[in-house]
């Protein structure tokens, strides 16, 4: 019988993990008692290590505000030697700040961030917000095995 040990995977396997780019959870503190979290697609440079997001904008949504906010982002895999997950946590800095400007663009440009319909209507018709997570801590995981 096999337990199943847990280990910290190394920078190499985490971009491996996270440069395939796809979906994961964006999670924001807001005044109500839980988190508000939802799915998201994202993009992720391996080669200064930072997320991209498009993410759905509204006048009457929850959010608020997400310039600046500390959030934690999530996303997980299956490899053939078991489960990754990552999570990243840090501020959003929205793309068009003169001050990421450029940076952001160049960024963008060696990402892929797929479009996603999850919001019940075409996403021609949702308006979307460019945002980058340049995380401040990286948790990893992934499994290993431990023979009996």
């Amino acid at each position: 019988m096999d337990d199943i040990d847990i280990e910290e995977m190394n920078s190499n396997e985490r971009d491996e993990l996270l440069g395939a780019s796809g979906t994961g959870v964006l999670s924001l503190t807001t005044d109500e008692p839980a988190p508000y979290s939802r799915p998201v697609s994202y993009g992720y440079d391996q080669t200064e290590s930072v997320f991209y997001f498009r993410l759905a904008l509204s006048s009457d949504s929850v959010k608020g505000d997400l310039a600046g906010r500390v959030v934690s982002f999530v996303t997980y895999g299956q490899v053939e030697t078991g489960w990754r997950s990552v999570i990243a946590t840090g501020a959003l800095e929205e793309t068009t700040d003169e001050s990421t400007g450029i940076e952001a663009l160049q960024g963008l440009e060696r990402t892929h961030i797929p479009l996603i319909d999850i919001f019940g209507k075409p996403p021609k018709e949702v308006s979307f917000g460019f945002y980058r997570l340049v995380p401040t801590e990286f948790t990893t995981r992934k499994e290993g095995k431990t023979e009996l």
